[in-house]
């Protein structure tokens, strides 16, 4: 599990490799990742929208912004969770994703939430001892 906390805001992530939607011969890997944003802080936020950089074993990397996640953009009091699942393909064996959430406090002062780096591994990756 991967862990991160900016403004009393905790993200952790929880990546899993998905073999039944994998097909290693073409070069398709996919993993699911597990989110949950806990709002540990007395102002009430909202998730208002995400940035993603993925990065491949290769060293290409992608960027996915969006509003929300998973169509919603919810809105966390102090206490309160949100958690989803969401994917991630890749044509490699491996790779890293990181991120950050843009998030607004009831008075409309918006802050950036890091999402913490995390690894996408998988049975098929190749290791080479020196």
């Amino acid at each position: 599990m991967y862990r991160a906390t900016t403004r009393a805001i905790e993200v952790t992530v929880l990546p899993q490799f998905v073999p039944d939607q994998s097909e290693p011969d073409r070069d398709q890997f996919f993993w699911a990742y597990t989110i949950e944003i806990v709002n540990q802080g007395p102002e009430t936020v909202q998730l208002i929208s995400r940035n993603w950089i993925i990065t491949d074993a290769t060293g290409h990397t992608e960027e996915v912004c969006g509003a929300g996640v998973v169509g919603e953009q919810p809105v966390l009091q102090n206490g309160e969770a949100f958690r989803y699942t969401s994917g991630c393909p890749l044509k490699t064996p491996s790779g890293i994703m990181r991120g950050s959430y843009q998030m607004v406090t009831e008075e409309g002062v918006g802050f950036d939430v890091e999402i913490p780096a995390f690894s996408l591994d998988s049975p098929f990756v190749k290791r080479v001892l020196n």
